[in-house]
């Protein structure tokens, strides 16, 4: 047992680490229940796709609206315990409407309304929780890192969570939010054990327009991690593209129904975990940048093949290879953007990228779901690939840079 707790939790990360983990793990968990539960408390209110489409929608705008405002407090506060204070007002929350659930029958206002509360907490939380890992463990260390806590991304939010969430609905419409919220608590508790040191925090008075603008220059600044985050703008507009199909071309294209495109989605998130199990290997034998031109390749072909298929185990096996690709793609970005930022600008750099990523998605599919009506169910894969391969040609060559991103920072950090 010992020899796998050090495996999985190496001594030399520190105990720092070992909660932080183990905090993500839980949090993950309990956020993956809502995954389930948010959509059928809504949909148990109303059959209308629209405003089903909205209870999904408010929990993701608050990342559009809020994300640099929350990267600025991030570098402006003592991020452990804006991480802590949130998720406790978070759990509160929830508690809250598990017991009005419990007691009376909540209509779709108030229901929509709590799913944006939540949604704009979520983004607090993530990002300052997202700038502790540079904090406590060593530089070498923090693709070790992230590799863990995106294991529990992948195993509590999407594998085990929504599973979860789903079977505690069937019990009642209370019970999934009341354990969210205590999962919740339970990681803000954990997150109190860290012991983190004080970051340099921004000379001044804190001014949000001015503390944004600093954040966008340093990004725009420099080279690796603008190209990086612009990179992964424009991945997403084309992988949005494609998924916003899947559970279309699942049906129409490969003739599968439901329980048919949740095991594809599955076999993802496996390979994902395959991912997991392979990226301490990975990043001691292949460099950085060889890791993110292989895997752009290997998502621009994922494109292609699930395009030309009509195989169901074809196109799993496709979905798994892209799935191991984008555990090691996500690991790989997010150490050489952590490695290349400066502490006290982790939160704002963080909160762009991450609009980013969100930001990629949501144009993505509304591009996929034009394309899809005028030329057909694999149009969006099709779109994909040739915008994929087009974008790979582009930064080809500035990958090598960015995959050195992190040199660059301790030459002048």
């Amino acid at each position: 047992m010992g020899r796998v707790v050090e495996a999985v939790l190496p001594a030399r990360m520190g105990t720092a680490f070992r909660w932080l983990m183990a905090s993500s793990w839980v949090g993950n968990l309990g956020d993956g229940v809502a995954l389930a539960a948010g959509p059928l408390l809504v949909a148990a209110r109303t059959q209308d796709p629209l405003l089903v489409a909205l209870g999904a929608l408010l929990q993701q705008l608050p990342w559009l609206l809020f994300g640099l405002h929350a990267g600025v407090l991030a570098d402006r506060v003592d991020r452990r315990v804006l991480v802590m204070a949130v998720d406790l007002a978070r759990a509160g929350v929830l508690a809250v409407l598990a017991t009005a659930l419990f007691t009376a029958d909540v209509g779709l206002l108030p229901v929509l309304a709590a799913l944006f509360v939540l949604g704009t907490a979520e983004v607090f939380a993530d990002t300052a929780a997202g700038t502790l890992l540079p904090m406590v463990v060593d530089r070498a260390d923090l693709g070790t890192g992230n590799a863990r806590l995106t294991a529990g991304t992948l195993t509590m939010n999407q594998l085990a969570g929504p599973a979860v969430g789903g079977v505690l609905f069937l019990a009642g419409a209370a019970w999934p939010f009341l354990a969210q919220a205590v999962l919740v608590a339970l990681g803000a508790v954990l997150i109190g054990r860290m012991r983190v040191p004080r970051p340099e925090r921004p000379p001044g008075r804190a001014r949000i327009g001015r503390d944004i603008a600093e954040g966008l220059r340093w990004t725009w600044g420099n080279a690796a991690v603008r190209t990086l985050t612009l990179t992964i703008v424009l991945f997403n507009v084309t992988y949005g593209a494609a998924w916003s199909v899947l559970v279309l071309y699942a049906d129409q294209r490969l003739g599968l129904g439901a329980a048919g495109f949740g095991l594809l989605t599955t076999v993802g998130a496996l390979g994902g975990i395959v991912g997991t199990a392979s990226y301490d290997w990975l990043e001691r034998h292949v460099g950085m940048a060889t890791l993110m031109r292989v895997g752009l390749t290997i998502e621009t072909l994922v494109h292609a093949g699930l395009a030309l298929t009509t195989t169901p185990w074809v196109a799993a096996s496709v979905l798994f290879v892209f799935g191991v690709h984008a555990f090691v793609w996500g690991t790989t970005s997010r150490t050489v953007r952590m490695r290349a930022v400066p502490a006290a600008l982790q939160g704002r750099v963080g909160s762009l990228y991450a609009m980013g990523v969100l930001g990629g998605i949501l144009v993505g599919q509304a591009v996929g779901g034009v394309v899809a009506r005028v030329w057909g169910v694999t149009g969006p894969f099709w779109f994909a690939f040739v915008g994929s391969a087009a974008l790979l040609v582009l930064v080809w060559r500035e990958l090598g840079h960015v995959g050195h991103a992190d040199d660059a920072a301790v030459t002048t950090t």
